[in-house]
């Protein structure tokens, strides 16, 4: 039996999701983030960092989204479903979003919602300051490149509805939580009509529906 170790309103929900896909048994393990909304200590009895999801597996212990989701794709992933034939353009694809989704989309999005909390942590006395210096960098830094992001995210499933081509795939897991909580942090977003329609696309699948009543609480399926 696979355990997810699952720490509410986070990235871990991708990884019911795709259990779902496949038809898997799984037991989950929520915890939930604390004041400063970081994970709980307990889940470094899991592993060194405390992050989650983790997942354990046949004695396995398996960290990082995106190593969770190509495992459980290449152990219990009955031919090519899930994924693209090997050797096309659309295999291509599929690898480079699961490493887009956590290499270059996510550490923009945490710069985001970092810069967003900032002046809320700071002494009374200092958040004006702290609002304007936050408010300048996200003008200057981060909306710009989130702005690219987003109008690249729109010009590849304006191609064909999903990431890796025609079909739906793990891609398309790997992406959600960024496309998700980048809807959620923009706040000027043009056009986006096949981002909107993905994310209605995806939020309809009974996989990711049963995703949400096995993981609880989970805000970004609204955003």
């Amino acid at each position: 039996m696979i355990t997810v170790h699952y720490l509410n309103n986070s990235r871990a929900h991708r990884i019911l999701w795709l259990l779902e896909e496949l038809g898997l048994p799984y037991e989950v393990k929520t915890y939930q983030r604390g004041p400063d909304m970081r994970a709980p200590g307990s889940l470094k009895a899991v592993h060194p960092l405390g992050k989650s999801p983790v997942i354990e597996d046949e004695g396995r212990i398996i960290a990082e989204s995106g190593a969770i989701i190509e495992y459980l794709v290449d152990t219990y992933c009955a031919g090519q479903s899930l994924r693209p034939l090997p050797g096309t353009d659309e295999a291509l694809r599929y690898r480079y979003w699961l490493h887009y989704a956590e290499g270059s989309a996510m550490p923009l999005l945490l710069l985001k919602l970092l810069f967003l909390r900032l002046p809320g942590q700071l002494p009374v006395f200092l958040r004006p300051f702290g609002k304007m210096i936050a408010s300048g960098v996200q003008a200057k830094l981060v909306d710009p490149q989130l702005a690219d992001h987003l109008a690249f995210w729109n010009a590849e499933l304006a191609r064909d509805g999903w990431f890796a081509g025609g079909d739906f795939s793990a891609a398309d897991i790997a992406m959600s939580f960024p496309v998700e909580a980048g809807m959620t942090r923009m706040s000027a977003m043009g056009e986006v009509q096949a981002v909107r329609r993905y994310l209605e696309a995806i939020r309809a699948r009974p996989a990711y529906q049963r995703a949400l009543v096995r993981g609880g609480q989970y805000d970004y399926a609204t955003s």
